[in-house]
């Protein structure tokens, strides 16, 4: 009976403790499908990149239906053909994905923002808040202007790995708190999902953040003079849950790292500009293009002000706008009312910008609060990567850092959009925020102490909002780039739209003044005991929820969401299309009515020239900047480019049929070699595609030492046979030895060719494309994509999760002897 009633004693503790985090999981949920309400009628959010995306991989989901689920690897679809590791790819053992989709179990976009607010959730009980306080911390992160934008523009992988990025940092800080297996445990697993969503650049930016916060504690450690003991264990068991993240992941990291030193990221051969200067030589991208989007120093105010430097690109400001009151005395209503939809307000110096990166007000508030109030490694780590990523964040803004990281940091010439890091600061402003809000209730401060910081704090950031409420309208100029090409249509409109810019900047700054006057009264109601901290909580996420979710509200909201026919089927068969299928051979379609580069959705129903993907193959990108952006129909003709969509008249579009395309293969006459990369692209600007061949000596000199005795043979042939994605059959008929040319993209890491079902090594000829010396007679050739690190990915995935249950195995063992 007493055993009984200690069980059931034991029971009643356990669901105590459990409760709270039950509370917060249903609670997450119930808002995340709110939030994404359209979701549960069955409706599916608008998301241009992943709109691309369905367009970019239709030939890989279609080869799964096909060929019972097994992965392609390769498609023909875009570029010519590429490797799909970074398109998409499923690959085989990955537990560490099926964990993710366990967890991610919501519709899309609702899964993303749940992940948001648990991730953040995790952070917060590793740091011992109380729950209450660690919901609406949560829900306030999750709601982050910038968090909430990427999902509403395709962003998915980016959302996916910043979610855990919380988890990682939980997993770390009970390392360095010493609970190391439980530290080994949550790091190993969350740094596993972390690198599994696929987007290195923003795990990269993780790992800034993550030494920051080891070099903090190192130099703890040697100020307190403590043992180095502690810290280096933490080092080694840190490295081991790295070691096995990465290792869980070993198949993608692998496949990725392989395609990354062909791609743009890798380093190119040549040493020429297409204007013929000097190449800016680098193992990665070019400067210009990696700070492309570098934040503005006067932008960073977005951070406390939303709409600062005017938000969005473009923003509905209805007929309450100056811009329409303009316009409706100049032009039809209608059209004043349409344009006034899409107001470019934006002001300042990125190319594009689909939303303010709106930290909080309230947040930023609290961060301030905390610097003044708080103590210890914590607030040195989150005061330090805050300012690191903000600094970080202005790239060519701030030349003399940013070229030091380029230059001289391993990898981060590999990464574009620099102004991204900012997600650093939009994880560690939050978190000191809530810390400090935390310390100013129940930290052991005197009220004088907490009484100053918090004066401290409202005449700082209050302060900074009122004197933008003030003299901010006379302060700036509020002239954007394009301001000119708004006056040259119609005199006078430039100047209105100036006026609904320092409106917006007006109302905002109000705004953000007003919540940081509501959050710094709350604070000195509790310190006078006229409000309780059951009060005081509630005060604040209230705040916090209005702040977040009406900035997030204003950018991605249910107007966002489509039918799911529309999402799933994004593209409808023009007239054109219809007649270009109406050809079942293989062959290329080059679409000059869109830009051809930036173009997922030709390659939905054809096999396309162009495409959409921010890492293409950097031969394939320069034959694109030599060649094709100049029309070099030899060069298109090579790639088999035998339909044309142009633009025409009134957005019409015509179709051009080019007779004069090589075909899927062809024999030469003739082989011009040539020393180096850049002899070999300048070749092709004059050259006959059908008769030459194009090979570098130096690269294929074993092919090149060879007796080249191709004797013409006019009866020759060389048909298709057989065409999937990650196969090709030929049949070649020849009375003399010949060198064949295929309209194929060259990846020597995963083709191979077979000649009568005997391995047989092949070239690249005419920069991109893959060659094969055929000797006489009548032969079948094959190629197929047979990449060997995929293999070598699975034995160490395998290896790696057999280490790691192992461990936990251990542990179990250990902890049963303890006990006995």
């Amino acid at each position: 009976m007493i055993r009984i009633k200690s069980l059931l004693k034991y029971k009643q503790v356990n669901l105590k403790k459990i409760f709270p985090y039950l509370i917060a999981v249903l609670l997450f949920i119930l808002v995340s499908l709110i939030y994404f309400s359209p979701v549960l009628k069955g409706e599916k959010i608008f998301q241009r990149d992943i709109e691309q995306f369905r367009g970019m991989s239709k030939e890989i989901v279609d080869f799964r239906k096909d060929h019972n689920n097994q992965e392609p690897y390769w498609t023909t679809a875009a570029f010519g053909g590429m490797p799909s590791y970074q398109l998409s790819t499923y690959y085989t053992y990955d537990f560490v994905k099926k964990l993710d989709e366990v967890i991610r179990f919501l519709p899309r976009p609702a899964d993303y923002l749940f992940l948001y607010f648990l991730g953040f959730f995790v952070l917060l009980s590793v740091l011992k808040f109380d729950w209450k306080l660690s919901i609406i911390g949560s829900l306030a992160f999750g709601f982050s202007t910038y968090f909430i934008i990427i999902l509403g523009v395709g962003h998915n992988a980016k959302a996916h790995a910043i979610a855990y990025m919380p988890v990682v940092m939980a997993g770390v800080i009970w390392l360095f708190q010493k609970k190391y297996f439980k530290g080994f445990l949550l790091t190993s697993v969350a740094l596993a999902l972390e690198i599994n969503t696929s987007h290195p650049q923003m795990t990269y930016y993780l790992l800034f953040s993550l030494l920051i916060l080891g070099l903090v504690y190192l130099i703890e450690t040697l100020k307190e003079k403590k043992s180095f003991r502690d810290f280096f264990k933490v080092v080694v068991v840190l490295m081991t849950a790295a070691l096995l993240a990465i290792g869980t992941n070993a198949t993608s990291l692998l496949a990725t790292k392989e395609y990354a030193d062909h791609s743009t990221r890798g380093k190119s051969d040549l040493t020429i500009t297409v204007n013929g200067k000097v190449k800016e030589t680098s193992s990665g991208l070019s400067k210009s293009y990696i700070t492309e989007y570098s934040y503005g120093l006067l932008e960073t105010f977005n951070l406390f002000i939303p709409r600062f430097t005017g938000g969005a690109n473009t923003e509905n400001l209805g007929e309450n706008s100056y811009t329409y009151n303009f316009l409706k005395t100049k032009i039809d209503r209608g059209q004043a009312r349409q344009f006034s939809k899409s107001v470019p307000t934006y002001w300042g110096s990125q190319p594009i910008v689909a939303a303010p990166a709106y930290i909080g007000a309230v947040f930023i508030f609290l961060f301030v609060l905390g610097i003044f109030l708080l103590r210890g490694p914590l607030k040195k780590w989150l005061i330090a990567t805050t300012v690191f990523s903000i600094l970080m964040s202005w790239g060519h803004n701030f030349d003399i850092l940013t070229n030091f990281f380029i230059d001289y940091v391993p990898l981060y010439n590999k990464f574009r959009a620099v102004s991204s890091i900012q997600v650093l600061a939009e994880i560690s402003i939050p978190l000191l925020g809530l810390l400090a809000l935390k310390a100013f209730v129940y930290g052991d401060q005197s009220r004088e102490v907490k009484f100053k910081a918090l004066k401290s704090s409202f005449f700082l950031v209050g302060g900074a909002a009122l004197f933008f409420v003030l003299f901010g309208r006379s302060l700036f100029s509020f002239e954007g780039l394009n301001d000119a090409y708004y006056n040259s249509i119609l005199k006078g409109l430039g100047d209105a739209i100036v006026e609904d810019r320092k409106s917006i900047f007006y109302a905002d700054s109000i705004r953000s003044f007003l919540l940081v006057l509501f959050s710094a009264g709350g604070l000195w109601l509790f310190l006078k005991h006229k409000l309780k901290v059951s009060y005081l909580f509630p005060l604040f996420g209230l705040l916090l929820l209005f702040d977040m979710v009406g900035t997030a509200r204003r950018y991605v909201n249910t107007a966002n969401f489509q039918a799911e026919r529309k999402i799933e089927n994004p593209f409808v068969k023009s007239a054109i299309d219809k007649e270009i299928l109406k050809d079942r051979g293989h062959y290329r379609v080059a679409n000059f009515s869109l830009n051809f580069m930036n173009d997922g959705s030709t390659s939905y129903f054809h096999k396309s020239i162009g495409g959409y993907h921010a890492a293409k193959l950097g031969r394939y990108q320069e034959l694109v900047n030599f060649h094709l952006q100049k029309n070099n129909l030899q060069v298109l003709n090579m790639l088999h480019t035998k339909y044309f969509i142009l633009p025409g008249k009134n957005g019409k579009r015509s179709l051009q049929v080019n007779p004069e395309t090589n075909g899927n293969a062809w024999f030469v006459e003739e082989v011009a070699f040539v020393k180096n990369a850049d002899e070999e692209i300048l070749a092709l600007t004059d050259f006959n595609s059908k008769k030459t061949a194009v090979i570098n000596r130096n690269e294929f000199s074993d092919f090149a030492k060879k007796e080249l005795n191709f004797t013409k043979d006019t009866l020759a042939t060389i048909q298709l046979t057989h065409y999937q994605a990650n196969e090709i059959s030929y049949v070649a008929s020849n009375k003399e030895s010949q060198l064949a040319v295929f309209s194929e993209i060259f990846y020597k890491d995963g083709w191979n060719a077979y000649i009568d079902g005997v391995l047989t090594p092949h070239i690249r000829a005419n920069y991109v494309l893959r060659a094969l010396p055929v000797s006489k007679g009548t032969h079948e050739i094959v190629f197929k994509f047979e990449p060997k690190i995929i293999k070598k990915g699975q034995t160490i995935v395998l290896g790696s999760l057999g280490i790691f249950i192992l461990s936990l195995f251990g542990r179990i063992v250990y902890l049963k002897k303890q006990r006995k």
